[in-house]
């Protein structure tokens, strides 16, 4: 009995550790950043010109990620990096990791390799933008997006967002520098800071040599680029942000 007695005890105590650390996570600010952006970010399925020498004049099927930034009952506006959908056609969104929906680039910028993707998918949840600017070396971020995704599907594993923690190690020439990957798939996707969950930067690249140290680009290029990029609405149209224009007088 007493042996019974301490195996129920011991049941017991690793039920109380695993509720605490249930507890744990729920109070981490990055577990909770994350919950915050997740449903923000989307998978990019689309056909790309193959770059095989033997299959000139094929098209390949590629990835890649990005993340909402305006919404209402008109549709979503998602951001993106431009080398995500260059020369893509039969563009798809997977959104809230489940719904497949048809999308079609808006505005692009090769030189500054950002996007602007449209759908027609209403109300999908907005992140936060914030800044780089105020950003020091060593601030903890997450990387956001569905790196290799046609592996785990193949793998017969579902699709699912995923996250990398890390740290930011500097800012070099208007890039940000992080202490981690950029894994195929990724680009386009969410940097966000650890503790707020507002977005700093977009997933763009990482080194060939080196593949441990990743870049991305500021959110502020980014909200450039939709400045300069998406044209004027024109009366009765709606701006970025889905408001109606009112008509010149």
């Amino acid at each position: 009995m007493r042996a019974a007695g301490a195996v129920a005890l011991a049941a017991l105590a690793t039920l109380a550790a695993c509720s605490s650390g249930a507890r744990s996570n729920d109070e981490d600010p990055f577990v909770q950043s994350f919950a915050k952006i997740r449903p923000s970010v989307v998978l990019f399925t689309m056909n790309v010109p193959s770059d095989d020498p033997k299959k000139k004049g094929q098209w390949d099927e590629a990835y890649g990620s990005g993340f909402v930034v305006a919404s209402g009952a008109w549709g979503s506006r998602i951001l993106t990096a431009e080398h995500v959908i260059h020369d893509a056609r039969d563009l798809r969104l997977t959104v809230g990791e489940k719904r497949i929906v048809p999308a079609r680039v808006v505005a692009s910028d090769e030189r500054d390799d950002l996007a602007l993707v449209e759908t027609r998918e209403p109300d999908l949840p907005a992140v936060t933008l914030g800044t780089s600017r105020d950003l020091l070396p060593g601030t903890a971020i997450g990387v956001a997006g569905f790196p290799i995704p046609d592996a785990f599907h193949d793998e017969g594993l579902v699709t699912r967002t995923s996250v990398y923690a890390g740290r930011l190690s500097s800012i070099r020439n208007d890039s940000l520098e992080l202490d981690l990957p950029v894994i195929p798939g990724e680009s386009g996707g969410p940097i966000f800071d650890a503790r707020s969950a507002a977005v700093v930067g977009l997933a763009e690249s990482r080194f060939d040599e080196e593949k441990a140290i990743g870049f991305g680009i500021p959110v502020e290029d980014a909200e450039r680029f939709i400045a300069a990029h998406v044209p004027p609405a024109s009366a009765g149209a709606r701006d970025l942000t889905g408001r109606r224009v009112p008509e010149s007088p």
